[in-house]
C-alpha cells in the first residue's frame, strides 16, 4: 500500500479499494478452486456410464426398432423374395399374418405358429451357409442405411469402455450374427432353425427368442460369462422387453412404444427417442403405417403379377 503514497487521497482511496477488491477475488477463487478438488460435485447430470474398465458389466441390445429402423425378418424377407425363394402367394401370406399381429396388439399362439410356420417353410432345404451369405448381400441391400446412429453411438460408447455388446432378438440368429459383425459388437443372441448336416429342417430348436425368453437368454449367458446383472445395461423399445429391461441394473427404454414409455416413466427409467418429432409423438402409429404399407405393396405386386399374365 506504500506505493499508493503519490496520488491524492481520494484516488488512493479507490486504488486501494480497486487493489483489495481484486486480492479479495483472487483469494476466493483460489478457495472455491481448492474446495472442488477436495468435496465431490454434485450436479443434475447422469453419472458416468457406461463405467470404463468395469469388466462385469456387458451390455444387450433389441434389434428392431432399437438398433434398426423397421424388422429384421421383414427386410430379409424382401431380400429372399428379390432372389425367388417364394412366390408372391407365400409373401401375401406372410405379410397378412403381420398385419394381423400389429392391428390386433395381441399374440395368439394359433396365429404365431402360423407365421413361424410359414417363415420356416422358406428356407426348409436351403443350406445355412447359403443363407448366412445372402444375409451379408442383404444387409448391405436394406440394412445398412437403417441403423439408428443414437443407439449405434450408445453401443459404441460400450465397446470403447470394454465391456461385451451383444444384440438379442426374436430374429433368426443367423440375420443377427450378420449385423452384429457388421456393426463390430461382440455376438448376438436370435432365434435359432434346426439344422441337420448344415441343410434347414424347417424347425425350430425350441421357441423364438421373445419376451421372457430374452431374459432366460440374457441370465443364462452373464452367468457364463461371469457378470454381474445389476451392472450391465439393456435397451429396447418394446414392452415385449421389460422381463430382459428389468433384469439389469441400467435399463433404457429407447424409441420406446405407449406401454413401454408409460413403465419407463414409472420405474424413472431412462429413454432416449431417436425418431422424428412426428414420430415420437405419435407413438404406435407407425407399425399401423407400416402395416399399411406392407399389405399394399402387396396388393399391388399380386395385381401386377396378374396383369403380366
Amino acid at each position: 500500500m506504500a506505493a499508493l503514497g503519490w496520488l491524492t487521497p481520494r484516488r488512493r482511496s479507490a486504488t486501494a479499494r480497486s487493489v483489495l477488491a481484486g486480492e479479495a477475488s483472487a483469494e476466493a477463487a483460489r478457495k472455491s478452486s481448492q474446495e472442488a478438488q477436495e468435496t465431490p460435485q454434485v450436479t443434475d447430470s447422469e453419472p458416468e456410464f457406461p463405467v470404463r474398465g468395469d469388466d462385469k458389466a456387458a451390455a444387450f441390445f433389441d434389434l428392431d426398432n432399437t438398433v434398426m429402423q423397421g424388422a429384421a425378418l421383414f427386410h430379409f424377407g424382401r431380400g429372399l423374395y428379390k432372389r425367388k425363394f417364394f412366390e408372391t402367394r407365400d409373401l401375401a401370406r406372410f405379410a397378412w399374418q403381420q398385419a394381423w399381429f400389429r392391428l390386433a396388439g395381441v399374440e395368439d399362439p394359433e396365429h404365431m405358429q402360423d407365421a413361424r410356420d410359414s417363415a420356416l417353410s422358406i428356407v426348409k432345404g436351403h443350406r445355412v451357409a447359403e443363407l448366412e451369405s445372402i444375409g451379408e448381400e442383404i444387409y448391405d441391400e436394406y440394412m445398412a442405411d437403417r441403423i439408428w446412429p443414437g443407439t449405434r453411438a450408445l453401443a459404441q460408447a460400450h465397446l470403447d469402455a470394454g465391456q461385451k455388446v451383444w444384440l438379442v432378438t426374436a430374429a433368426p440368429v443367423e440375420i443377427a450374427q450378420v449385423i452384429s459383425r457388421r456393426l463390430g459388437l461382440t455376438g448376438a443372441l436370435g432365434t435359432v432353425a434346426e439344422s441337420v448336416g448344415g441343410i434347414y429342417t424347417g424347425k425350430l430348436v425350441g421357441e423364438p427368442l421373445h419376451g421372457p425368453a430374452k431374459a432366460e437368454a440374457v441370465r443364462a449367458l452373464t452367468a457364463a460369462e461371469g457378470l454381474d446383472l445389476s451392472r450391465c445395461a439393456a435397451y429396447s423399445d418394446s414392452h415385449n422387453d421389460i422381463p430382459m429391461l428389468s433384469l439389469v441394473g441400467h435399463p433404457y427404454a429407447i424409441n420406446p412404444d405407449a406401454k413401454l414409455r408409460k413403465h419407463a416413466r414409472e420405474k424413472d427409467w431412462r429413454l432416449r427417442d431417436y425418431r422424428t418429432g412426428r414420430k415420437a409423438a405419435k407413438v404406435g402409429i407407425p407399425a399401423a403405417a407400416g402395416v399399411g404399407a406392407v399389405a399394399g405393396g402387396t396388393a399391388a405386386a399380386i395385381a401386377l403379377s396378374r396383369r403380366r399374365r
